[in-house]
């Protein structure tokens, strides 16, 4: 593979309409799967409370971070933005912090992915056994990450323009899905056994509240790429914030309101599920008409929607990590052809699958939230930091209502992190030594270069 370290650059090819296709492709898997397991740890007003601070949180830091984003448009995202404010070495923390949410999302989604073609093409799972150890072997997933993987290397615009045409079906899928159970929709299934476990419950159900918006702010990350960036990152942030809110209260209540939130967490022999919205509809329309199968087919887009955008994202947080000498320099190289991070994009891809492999994807995707809470806390501390230090700066956008904005985000984002490592200490430290093992290694190797 051809590559040169200094040229060519990134080039700028995308403009809203991309921008909006990225910024909910990002996301909307979080409406698929995965958010329905909040409601066993807080019951449908547990979760709806926690997923209302938490759609707060992400308002009024999206208006926030595109202030970071259009002010300055690198492809470094949290990182560019902490290192200006912070220092390099809060930078790094930010940019690594960045790298773990983007790079432990898609593992988890894969998961969903291989389990979505194998329950279609009637497969059974591939069963290795390596040292007297049996173990499953995902080849669907790993099928994926190597298509979705090469598709970003060959070129950013045919990656956003696969990206829009797959999220715009995606949102047609919820819409239809929300049209056909919102008449079956009843308030009580809303209000039997609704709170649980009580307050804790609330605290409980933070990660996968974060689930339904996790990695949102990856359109910053292709402000680098984005032709006239101070305006089309506004409309495309904006635009993508709000699809994906409307998205979320519809796809809650449709889904909780046509049987009770017992319904979408549980199947027919009791275990907890990660298809909230085929156990919803099938309370309507049964479990083996067309409609089911025709939305179950095309629930599968959302999940890919989701998997693609984030690969496209982890490539250039890594790539900026590569470019800034903070890891191999051979990540920070553009593809002479196609002009694209490829070393960075096949990079994640390999760490994506050995993650993929450990099958746990319940943790994977709390380590992911960890990763996007830290990257909040120090983005927005660098907010203030730069309007204090730097108020002659350039923006092109600024944040309504200053200070408060960024400040809710902030506090909220604060509230989460201490509430999820009370709940999950052990996946806590693993992702603390992550960031702590990761920065020593920089200090030690890179630092000085």
């Amino acid at each position: 593979m051809e590559n040169t370290t200094d040229s060519p650059k990134l080039e700028r090819t995308l403009g809203p309409v991309m921008l909006w296709g990225l910024g909910v492709g990002y996301v909307i898997s979080g409406m698929y799967f995965g958010w329905n397991l909040g409601l066993a740890e807080g019951g449908t007003l547990g979760l709806a409370i926690a997923t209302f601070f938490i759609v707060i949180m992400y308002v009024t830091f999206t208006f926030s971070y595109t202030e970071l984003a259009c002010a300055i448009p690198k492809a470094g995202g949290a990182f560019d933005y902490a290192d200006r404010a912070l220092g390099r070495n809060w930078g790094f923390v930010g940019g690594m912090a960045q790298i773990i949410e983007f790079v432990f999302a898609p593992p988890a989604i894969a998961a969903a992915i291989g389990a979505y073609f194998n329950l279609f093409l009637k497969t059974e799972p591939l069963m290795l056994e390596l040292a007297g150890v049996s173990f499953e072997l995902p080849w669907l997933a790993i099928l994926a990450y190597f298509a979705f993987t090469a598709l970003n290397i060959f070129g950013v615009r045919a990656a956003a323009m696969f990206e829009l045409v797959i999220t715009i079906l995606a949102v047609a899928e919820l819409l239809i899905f929300a049209g056909v159970t919102l008449p079956e929709f009843e308030v009580v299934n809303l209000t039997t056994n609704s709170f649980p476990n009580g307050i804790p419950g609330i605290f409980a159900a933070i990660p996968f509240a974060i689930w339904f918006f996790l990695a949102i702010e990856g359109v910053a990350n292709v402000a680098e790429e984005t032709k006239n960036p101070q305006k089309n990152v506004l409309i495309g942030f904006g635009s993508a914030i709000l699809t994906l809110v409307i998205l979320c209260v519809l796809t809650f209540v449709s889904s909780v309101g046509v049987a009770g939130w017992e319904a979408v967490v549980y199947d027919a022999e009791g275990n907890m599920s990660d298809s909230p919205l085929p156990l919803a509809i099938a309370h309507v329309v049964g479990n083996s008409g067309w409609m089911y199968h025709l939305l179950l087919t095309i629930g599968l887009l959302g999940l890919i929607a989701s998997f693609h955008g984030i690969i496209l994202a982890a490539g250039r947080a890594t790539y900026e990590f590569g470019r800034q000498s903070l890891a191999p320099k051979a990540l920070g190289r553009v593809h002479s052809k196609f002009k694209t991070p490829a070393n960075a994009l096949i990079f994640n891809m390999v760490i994506g699958i050995i993650a993929l492999m450990t099958g746990k994807t319940g943790e994977i995707i709390t380590i992911a939230c960890f990763g996007a809470l830290a990257l909040y806390i120090i983005s927005m501390i660098s907010f203030f930091v730069l309007r204090k230090n730097e108020p002659d700066m350039e923006r092109p956008f600024k944040v309504p209502f200053y200070p408060i904005f960024p400040a809710l985000a902030l506090i909220i984002a604060s509230i989460s992190m201490i509430a999820m490592c009370y709940y999950n200490l052990q996946l806590a430290l693993i992702f603390f030594a992550l960031l702590a093992g990761s920065f020593i290694l920089y200090k030690l190797v890179y630092a000085n270069k």
